[in-house]
């Protein structure tokens, strides 16, 4: 039986604050679309717990602001592979 679409959020909301996840983390760990965890946790999670959803979008603030730093350190590991 299919879950409904309020439970999927409050689901994901709560792996991404647990885990301190990105979507996509989030996305593959539940087999959904990067699209979907974005419209549930940031549409649908603020109406179903609202104060879950002021969690989750700290995470995913967070996450925001780090993100050039990862894409930074995996240019960084791609390239030392092919030097090496």
């Amino acid at each position: 039986m299919k879950q409904s679409v309020d439970d999927r959020a409050a689901m994901l909301g709560e792996y991404i604050v647990k885990n301190k996840a990105t979507v996509r983390l989030a996305a593959g760990k539940f087999g959904v679309s990067k699209s979907t965890v974005h419209k549930d946790v940031a549409q649908r999670l603020r109406h179903v717990d609202l104060g879950l959803y002021r969690e989750v979008r700290g995470v995913l603030s967070e996450n925001k602001a780090q993100r050039h730093i990862r894409g930074g350190m995996a240019t960084k590991r791609k390239y030392e592979r092919k030097k090496g």
